[in-house]
């Protein structure tokens, strides 16, 4: 199947799944170009052009988000709070997708206006399935806003 061409940033701390998560999307041919970041610092210096992604032209504002809750430095509720919180960020859909099922960061994420929340199947085969699912959703049946729209909108 093929789409449009997508920004995706992975935030995500265990490179098994990491990889999973790459690898499912690049088998699907769902057309996207991901950047992986492994804590929650680097996912906001990416977010924000800091330091070593201070090349816009090589780390673009992402279409998505997919983001695991529990990460080194930064959890990922701290994360999802600081990019819906922001102006320039609020905009970029963001999928949680983590092992917890706890009900308690299930309702914080939702308070702090997650897109989505996907608990990752222990199966691998039912991970792929779901990540698949995933991409097909986010990045070919969903309209995503065009680049020059969201910077337009953005304050």
């Amino acid at each position: 199947m093929e789409g449009r061409a997508a920004v995706i940033l992975l935030v995500e701390d265990d490179k098994a799944h990491a990889k999973l998560i790459m690898r499912t999307l690049e088998e699907a041919k769902i057309i996207n170009k991901i950047y992986w970041v492994k804590d929650g610092l680097e996912a906001l210096d990416f977010l924000y052009n800091r330091g070593k992604y201070s090349d816009k032209k090589r780390f673009p504002k992402p279409d998505l988000i997919l983001l695991d809750l529990k990460l080194p430095k930064l959890n990922g509720h701290e994360v999802l709070k600081e990019v819906k919180s922001s102006e320039r960020l609020k905009i970029i859909p963001v999928v949680v997708l983590t092992t917890s099922e706890d009900e308690a960061d299930i309702i914080r994420a939702y308070l702090n206006y997650t897109n989505s929340y996907l608990v990752k199947p222990i199966q691998p085969k039912k991970f792929r399935e779901m990540v698949e699912h995933l991409g097909f959703y986010w990045i070919i049946w969903n309209k995503l806003p065009r680049k020059n729209e969201k910077e337009n909108f953005a304050r």
